[in-house]
Parts: C-alpha cells; structure tokens; sequence
C-alpha cells in the first residue's frame, strides 16, 4: 500500500493491520547517459511497493534525500547540509511513528547511502522512540547470488551498469535512453590504490570520475524483470521476519530501561 494513494480513514486501518512501514531510501544524481537522475528512488520506490504487495505493508512516499555528496559535481545533483539531511530523515522516522507505525523498515536503494543508513539505525540508541527500526541493506543480488549472476552477461556493476539499467528498463523504460549508453564500459582507475585501506569522501569520484561503473549495453527489460524480482522476494521476506520479530521491541525496552537506571543511580550519587 502506498501511503499517498490512501485516504486517512483507509490509513489508520492500514497501520493498524499492517503495524510496519518502509522508507524506501534513493537520491538524485548522475547515472551515466543513459539513465534518470531519479534512477536510485524511482527503482526503489517500485520495488518496496512490489514487495509491500506480496507482504502487506505500507510504503512511505517516494524519498530522494541521502548521502551523494560525490556527485555534487554533476548538473541535476540535489545535497543537503549533513547535519540537516540527518535532521530531515530523524523528523521523517519520527512523523512515521507518531502516525502509529511501531516498526519502520530503512530500505537503502542507493550505494551512497551505506554509511549514513547504518549510523541511523545506531541513533536509535540515544533516545527512546516509540517505533523500532530496522535497516535493510540489500545486497545487489538480492539473497540468491547465483541466480542474479547467472541472468547478466558482465562482471563489473555498481552505477548505471548492466544490472541497474535492466531494472530501470523494466521499471520505466520510458526514461531510460539506451542509444546513449557509453561505447566502453567503465572500470575503476583506482587512482587512491597508494592508499591501501583507506576510505575518503573522494574515493568514488578517484575510481569513477564520469559517475559510472559496469557496462549497461548488455542490459534489456527481460534481465531486469528477473532480477526485479529477486529483489522483490528477498525484500518480502525480510518484511514478514520483521513483521513476526518480538525480540528487537523488547531489546529496545530493556536497553532503555537499563540508561534509565543507570542515569538515576548517577544522580543519586
């Protein structure tokens, strides 16, 4: 169920049935040529919806504010302050718990954001929330690697690539331009290898300077309604695990319940 399309009357029957919701997480940027600069959260979106079909839940509108401050470089590209962007997202999971919802599914659908989604999930741990969160990240394959290999023709994907243009081109393919995917596939330079180990905000632009990385020409609509769906099934499941889930609420109460104690005892000291 898509949060927007119900009235409030059919919402409030909704978060009392379903009891989760999922924010689906993309940005706006640079996909190569070839595709949208709405690629990361317009994939997303449809595939928390598809996966909110197979087990109930309700999805969040579409949400295009993460992590992408590499691509800032590039025209289209929408950043924000990061100690705002935190704020935005925070205030977002708030207003989600206080419309009823007690378990909230981070769905992370765009690279850029593995680091800032999992730091999130720890924030949860500075001050008691009504609502549990839960972050998905999903793998590219889904959770049948050999499947999803065995659908694409190359090996290196990561931005704009064979993968993700198949699922764009199955998704909306009216948006996707494949006579303006590159003649040569794009691999990392690895212009920081000196640096062994280390991770700074320029490393994706040091290994991808054009903001992309595989080759897309091997890409079709009927590889990307197969690997959708791998998505899709992997996404369900994990929806029902943390439908069914008891043990993270009660972990939240105790934990909170022991800073409670805890801080009182300081004080009485």
């Amino acid at each position: 169920m898509q949060w927007e399309h119900l009235t409030a009357t059919d919402f409030a029957a909704a978060v009392r049935d379903t009891g989760l919701c999922i924010l689906s997480m993309g940005v706006i940027e640079k996909h190569s040529e070839h595709l949208p600069l709405g690629t990361d959260f317009l994939n997303g979106h449809r595939l928390a919806c598809l996966a909110a079909e197979k087990e109930p839940a309700v999805v969040f509108p579409p949400f295009y504010f993460g992590q992408i401050y590499e691509a800032r470089c590039f025209p289209g590209t929408v950043t924000l302050k990061p100690t705002l962007l935190i704020e935005l997202i925070q205030g977002v999971l708030d207003e989600i718990g206080r419309n009823g919802f007690r378990k909230v599914v981070l769905h992370n659908a765009h690279g850029g954001n593995n680091h800032l989604l999992p730091f999130l999930a720890q924030s949860t741990l500075w001050q008691e929330r009504p609502y549990s969160l839960y972050y998905y990240g999903e793998s590219l394959s889904g959770n049948k690697p050999e499947q999803w290999k065995a659908l694409l023709e190359t090996t290196n994907h990561g931005h704009a690539c064979e993968c993700e243009t198949s699922i764009s081109l199955a998704n909306h393919p009216q948006l996707v331009k494949m006579e303006r995917v590159p003649a040569q596939p794009a691999d990392p330079l690895k212009r920081l290898a000196a640096l062994p180990g280390n991770f700074s905000g320029i490393s994706w632009y040091a290994d991808y300077p054009d903001h992309y990385a595989g080759d897309a020409r091997s890409a079709t609509a009927e590889k990307g309604v197969a690997l959708r769906q791998l998505l899709v099934d992997a996404l369900a499941e994990f929806i029902a695990a943390v439908k069914a889930d008891q043990v993270a609420p009660e972990l939240n109460k105790e934990f909170f319940e022991r800073t409670h104690f805890a801080r009182t005892q300081h004080v009485s000291h």
